[in-house]
């Protein structure tokens, strides 16, 4: 009997990893936004596709830039779902006693809005290589009182972002309108970019639902 279960316990767990290997692979690159979210887009997608996310917080667009080719391995991705923007358009000054040394008064900005452009015009053309189907996350909200962002740069950096993905006829996620509608309770904290599980669970739907759509595709 006991040889018996020990068998079926082998057979269960093959079986199992040979379905994961059969489903569809999911990129899923950004800063902490993403990886808040990820999780609960894994948990829609399961059964469907298998989710990860690139190894750290992606931080700024240059970052991507250096690390990119990393991140994508030789893995065959069938859908890479990718954003940059709030570390690009963020004031650090290395005084400042702010989390992150954040100081949009003093601080230098980290990219600027041309240089993002052109950061992500790259980014874009090597991630087309991959040959998967590619989703722009547009950054999400910057809101009153954020110690390193200037409100409204969130929509000047999208804004930069639409013209490099409509250039290469990539789809977008609108992020920023999602966060945008959410009452100040979603957000962890006043002035704080970052949100409850409860306001990552709202744009994991909408990344769920924009992967689901470019799978069916």
């Amino acid at each position: 009997m006991k040889y018996r279960v020990l068998v079926l316990l082998l057979c269960s767990v093959f079986v199992g990893t040979v379905h994961a290997q059969d489903l569809p692979e999911v990129l899923i690159i950004g800063d902490s936004i993403s990886i808040g979210y990820t999780p609960a887009v894994a948990a829609e997608l399961e059964g469907k596709a298998v989710v990860r996310h690139n190894p750290g917080n992606a931080q700024d667009s240059g970052t991507g830039l250096k690390k990119l080719d990393r991140w994508i391995g030789t893995e065959q991705w069938d859908v890479i779902h990718f954003n940059w923007g709030l570390w690009d358009l963020c004031y650090r000054h290395p005084q400042s006693k702010v989390q992150g040394n954040r100081d949009k008064v003093n601080g230098t900005l980290t990219t600027s809005v041309e240089q993002y452009e052109q950061n992500l015009d790259e980014i874009v053309s090597r991630l087309k290589k991959t040959n998967a189907k590619l989703i722009w996350a547009h950054t999400t909200t910057v809101p009153e009182g954020e110690a390193g962002r200037k409100v409204g740069d969130d929509t000047i950096y999208n804004e930069a972002a639409e013209r490099v993905m409509i250039k290469h006829g990539i789809a977008v996620n609108d992020l920023n309108q999602v966060s945008d509608s959410f009452a100040a309770g979603l957000f962890v904290a006043p002035g704080n970019v970052h949100f409850t599980a409860e306001g990552s669970k709202k744009l994991a739907a909408a990344v769920s639902n924009a992967i689901s759509n470019a799978l069916q595709e």
